[in-house]
């Protein structure tokens, strides 16, 4: 076939590679700066069997108004790892709690396999890191292909929805934002495409009928987690389920391992990530540690309320913002001025483009500076 790829930053390169590897004839095109494969009035003159876009482009391109309906980016890397990567195969998406949920979906597979999150893709059992890169269907195909090299399992982030090739998928959380030049919604555009997957596990909030609601296998109390369901039964203690995100991610992962007849028990070691309210000490602060590609109003007041409950009343400075607009749904400054109104910290460093700091690790140091003793809180959106 002839097939026109749009959108060569987010995935769009590697996709247009892959099909023509797979021999196809492949035109790309770079919608946003215009610097890789051929111009937009190049391609809007030729004719082609199939248009392929990221869910978030702008229905209204010139490009999909002439060449469209498109097939998702999502979609089509689905065609091309079917049967091509490993198993099981769980994919994850939603607006936060992915990465968290996917490590701990791993932790608990058995024998050989690939984790590939946007924290890195590694291959286990020896959690070796293979490469970093982002989370657009595309990146997905490499590490489907060491998965299916090595016989082995496959548990993967996705950003904006799933492809529909694995054997079970998770919506990890229900919030919503504005995508496609604001003309189209995120959850939307996912739960379109979860609606090609064979199991879903859904979170809290979310019913859809002919999926598996999280709190049908799964209830927390506390630090206890129980669950029953698929032949499986029995329950695990971790001090992390006191927190918001680590209890969603913990009960999604073990409602996900009994769909695959798996004992999530295990989860009672599960440790946090580090940039999800990881916590360490730096001399006589304390330092938790939320700052990734999912922070937002709730995770950082969620994080303030962590640091406070570890530091008692020691002074609190409050890093926040975003890194050079890294993640799609963004920190926007109105919900970044109610996080703080929300924490009331006694210090503030805010961080981004036209800030006192443009990075988190510029942040940290400014932190520190002014935070003799105490508590820091990073709650900066990026990519780590």
């Amino acid at each position: 076939m002839r097939i026109l790829v749009l959108d060569t930053i987010h995935g769009g390169a590697d996709l247009a590679v892959a099909l023509r590897d797979a021999g196809h004839r492949v035109d790309e095109v770079d919608v946003y700066r215009g610097e890789i494969g051929i111009p937009v009035e190049e391609a809007l003159v030729r004719t082609y069997d199939l248009v392929t876009a990221p869910v978030h482009l702008d229905p209204d391109h010139p490009l999909l108004q002439q060449h469209g309906p498109a097939v998702s980016h999502h979609e089509i890397v689905g065609l091309l790892i079917a049967g091509d990567a490993g198993r099981p195969f769980i994919e994850i998406t939603g607006a936060r709690g992915k990465t968290t949920t996917a490590h701990a979906i791993a932790a608990l597979m058995p024998g050989p396999g690939v984790l590939h999150t946007s924290t890195g893709t590694y291959r286990y059992p020896e959690r070796e890191l293979l490469w970093k890169k982002s989370i657009t269907p595309a990146s997905l195909i490499p590490a489907a292909r060491e998965a299916e090299r090595i016989g082995g399992w496959l548990v993967a982030e996705e950003s904006l929805g799933v492809t529909g090739a694995g054997d079970a998928a998770v919506l990890t959380s229900a919030e919503d934002y504005p995508i496609a030049a604001g003309k189209r919604r995120a959850l939307a555009a996912k739960l379109g495409l979860l609606a090609r997957a064979r199991t879903v596990v859904l979170p809290q909030g979310v019913d859809i009928p002919g999926c598996i609601p999280v709190g049908s296998v799964v209830s927390v109390e506390g630090e206890a987690c129980r669950y029953s369901g698929y032949g499986i039964a029995g329950s695990f203690q971790n001090p992390l389920l006191s927190l918001a995100g680590y209890r969603t991610a913990l009960s999604l992962a073990a409602a996900t391992a009994c769909v695959l007849g798996i004992d999530p028990s295990p989860l009672g070691g599960f440790t946090p990530i580090p940039g999800r309210m990881a916590v360490r000490r730096d001399g006589s602060l304390l330092v938790v540690d939320n700052a990734n590609s999912g922070t937002n109003m709730a995770t950082t007041v969620e994080a303030a309320r962590y640091a406070r409950e570890l530091a008692g009343d020691a002074p609190l400075t409050l890093v926040i913002g975003e890194e050079a607009r890294a993640v799609c749904e963004g920190f926007p400054a109105t919900e970044i001025s109610r996080a703080v109104a929300a924490v009331r910290p006694d210090a503030t460093v805010y961080v981004g483009d036209g800030e006192e700091a443009a990075t988190l690790e510029e942040g940290f140091a400014a932190a520190r500076e002014i935070t003799p003793e105490g508590a820091i809180v990073l709650a900066v959106k990026t990519w780590r």
